[in-house]
């Protein structure tokens, strides 16, 4: 992609040499380059400068330590990019970070800002988990009131002019100066946008100051409390207030107490996990209270429950529904095919290959479609451009699509190599096949059900892929939960569980699997 010449990072460093190369690299790393990036050196007493020399074209400021919001206000006085971003050196970006949030300012121009999601990574860099997105109402202000949407601030792309009239960041702060940020800017009546994608990987040590978890919460409630007198100004501003101090205070409390059980069950640092619960029972009692009352009976309801298991509606051996839920509403996978498919949108482009019609092309693809063809195994269907059997692909060209979407259809094929290398062939090189299969799902009643072959675990998956596209070619992913899945079978309706039940991904209790694979080579 070509430079944009309109964003600016900023990288603040206070001893962490040992971290700030990668935190560089990931900035340049952009597939829209940043117009300029800045290192503040926040009164460092290891050498910065030496790390910083290797990147020609890093420009480093030096300043007194004043803490981490003063350093931004540093890089933030010395950018000249219309939108900027700040990165911890502990951290880094992913390399679509600008792209996206730009393209959610193109969409969202009345926005001040714009986040994502994030990963966490170990102190040396391996990825352990997703921390999935908070998306905002159309009131960003009220959402701040009630808690932090934003986990990450290294998933920020700010617009830097509106940021400086709000006073950028408040250098009295030691911590949650970005919270404060946010509940400032969207009190004037900015509203936000995110993406669902990840932005930025945030580094998990045993120095961050997030581990002083009484001293957080002293902040955060500090914080928000300088908006008490504008929350009462609405009675749904109050009310979000109020969720938000609580939310707060019992968020914190509970990871109090997991720090607390640690430490007694490794018969370490114990004296200062005592000192930092105490300090949390002072701020919070009612919240500590209430977590420890909480985690007891989770403890004991095992064993209280252990014999009444209650399948309520679910009593039953058949099914709820006959037809996978489409009768009650939209089945609960495709819940997780729209999930992938949004995930990787960006690939639904030029040339497109779908299986039956092309919903999805036009849906995830959009005007960045320039042709859609559709393939059917038989003549009929008005959107079809191709007839013909993946398992042969007779009368597909080779070398010709740019992508291919192909959802809950390879089970349907007996000889699984061959219509994987059909999938292989027709691609352009760079080309992109998005793929779903079943793993927990019911047989079709109907038409398809002669032709259901088989249920394609990750591992199966992913084993396929890699014999026609390589081994470093190829992603898979497992999505669902044994909740999910037996929704499922049942035949219940996305809409009939909680959004929430949906976030949990369990691989060895999947109800689709997902790859992504790209074919080797240079797109033509």
């Amino acid at each position: 992609m070509t430079d944009c010449n309109e964003t600016t990072i900023v990288i603040t460093t206070c001893n962490r040499v040992n971290f700030l190369g990668e935190a560089i690299e990931s900035a340049l790393a952009q597939t829209v380059h940043a117009d300029e990036i800045i290192v503040v050196d926040d009164g460092s007493a290891d050498d910065p400068a030496a790390v910083v020399a290797q990147y020609p074209g890093t420009r480093l400021i030096r300043q007194e330590n004043g803490g981490l919001a003063a350093a931004r206000n540093t890089g933030l006085a010395a950018a000249s990019g219309r939108y900027i971003a700040f990165l911890d050196a502990d951290d880094r970006l992913r390399p679509r970070m600008i792209e996206l949030n730009l393209g959610q300012f193109q969409r969202h121009p009345e926005c001040a800002l714009v986040y994502g999601a994030y990963d966490y990574i170990n102190e040396q860099g391996a990825p352990t988990s997703t921390v999935p997105v908070r998306l905002p109402s159309q009131d960003a202000y009220a959402d701040f009131l009630a808690g932090n949407l934003i986990g990450m601030h290294g998933t920020v792309l700010y617009r830097r002019e509106w940021l400086q009239a709000a006073g950028g960041f408040d250098p009295s702060l030691q911590t949650a100066e970005d919270y404060d940020v946010f509940l400032r800017l969207s009190s004037r009546g900015h509203p936000v946008a995110a993406t669902r994608e990840s932005l930025a990987e945030y580094r998990r040590h045993g120095t961050n100051i997030s581990n002083d978890l009484p001293y957080m919460l002293e902040r955060v409630l500090a914080v928000l409390g300088r908006h008490k007198d504008a929350a009462a100004s609405r009675p749904d501003w109050l009310a979000a207030y109020r969720k938000g101090v609580a939310d707060w205070k019992s968020d914190y409390s509970g990871k109090q107490l997991v720090q607390m059980r640690h430490a007694l069950r490794n018969m370490s640092e114990i004296g200062p996990a005592a000192v930092r619960t105490a300090r949390m029972v002072a701020l919070s009692p009612d919240a500590v209270a209430s977590r420890t009352v909480s985690a007891v009976k989770s403890r004991i309801r095992p064993y209280l429950n252990a014999a009444r298991v209650r399948f309520g509606s679910l009593d039953r051996t058949t099914p709820i529904s006959r037809s996978f839920g489409y009768d009650r509403g939209k089945p609960v996978d495709r819940h997780y095919v729209e999930q992938f498919l949004a995930k990787h949108s960006a690939d639904i482009g030029g040339r497109v290959l779908e299986i039956g019609d092309n919903q999805y092309t036009m849906r995830f693809g959009g005007d960045r479609v320039e042709v859609s063809n559709v393939l059917n195994r038989y003549p009929g269907h008005p959107t079809t451009t191709f007839v013909g059997d993946l398992t042969d692909g007779a009368g597909l060209p080779s070398d010709a699509f740019d992508c291919f979407v192909l959802t809950q259809t390879l089970h349907l094929l007996f000889d699984l190599r061959s219509a994987v290398a059909t999938l292989h062939r027709v691609l352009k090189p760079g080309g992109v096949l998005l793929v779903t299969v079943p793993w927990a799902s019911p047989i079709d009643r109907g038409e398809w059900g002669a032709d259901w072959f088989w249920s394609i675990s990750p591992n199966g998956l992913q084993r396929l892929l890699q014999e026609a596209f390589g081994p470093d070619c190829q992603a898979v992913t497992a999505y669902g939960n044994v909740k999910v899945a037996t929704a499922f079978l049942y035949g219940l309706a996305e809409h009939e569980l909680r959004p929430s039940d949906f976030e949990v991904h369990d691989p060895h209790c999947p109800v689709i699997v997902a790859g992504r694979a790209v074919k080797a080579g240079s797109p033509v």
